[in-house]
């Protein structure tokens, strides 16, 4: 469960989250919102990269602000960018390991990044180098790097953003598969709000950095607020 209590990001006189309380506790949840609505700025204070000025977060019952960015991924936390990570000139196991070499001992690296590899259907291609990959390949690295070692809470930003309708359900089925396999609660920010209803039971929409709504995702997405906030987009 991700439990956040009056939260408060600022930069000068902009607070792009203002007093956020919120829980979610679904498996696989969604934080949603109009253009500048604090999303990111929510990620990135789970990531460790923002520092609040004001509140608290927990995963499930341990305290991350007082943890660096290194030590919220040794804890368990993952998380994909909406420009993928993916390093270049290492091949796509190389790109897992690099992450393994941080989160596992030794004798437990070959194994979990195997295991990524299958998980993610890399195998055929696992030692193409990532320049060479295609897009839909570089979402999947992304997924792969998140599910090595022992992860708590993965954090995805926008991982459908330019993939095809086949391309998305197959993203879909693997990130709805995370919590069963890995027993991982995973957290999706995307603008794609019929990818939310299907993967999602429960979602957060931000709106100036405050909640607007939080519930069942069918619910929160028939409110008035949340399609007057959204002016159009859905």
């Amino acid at each position: 469960m991700i439990a956040i209590e009056n939260l408060i990001v600022q930069f000068g006189g902009v607070r792009p989250i203002d007093c956020l309380t919120a829980q979610l506790s679904a498996p696989v949840s969604g934080l949603i919102g109009p253009n500048g609505a604090g999303k990111t700025t929510l990620l990135n204070v789970l990531s460790g990269f923002v520092r609040p000025i004001e509140g608290k977060v927990a995963v499930k019952g341990q305290a991350l602000l007082d943890l660096s960015p290194l030590q919220r991924v040794r804890a368990g936390l993952r998380r994909s960018f909406q420009t993928e990570q993916v390093v270049e000139d290492l091949t796509v196991v190389g790109n897992l390991k690099a992450i393994a070499d941080h989160v596992l001992p030794n004798n437990e690296r070959a194994e979990s990044v195997s295991a990524a590899l299958d998980f993610v259907r890399l195998r055929a291609v696992a030692a193409t180098m990532g320049s060479s990959l295609n897009l839909f390949q570089r979402r999947l690295v992304e997924l792969g790097k998140c599910v090595v070692g022992t992860p708590k809470l993965i954090l995805l930003d926008e991982p459908a953003a330019g993939l095809s309708n086949e391309e998305s359900g197959v993203l879909r089925e693997l990130i709805l598969r995370i919590p069963g396999e890995y027993g991982a609660q995973v957290l999706v920010i995307d603008h794609d709000v019929d990818l939310i209803r299907a993967m999602c039971t429960e979602t957060l929409v931000l709106d100036y950095g405050r909640m607007l709504a939080l519930g069942p995702t069918d619910e929160v997405l028939a409110s008035p607020d949340v399609r007057r906030a959204y002016l159009g987009e859905f």
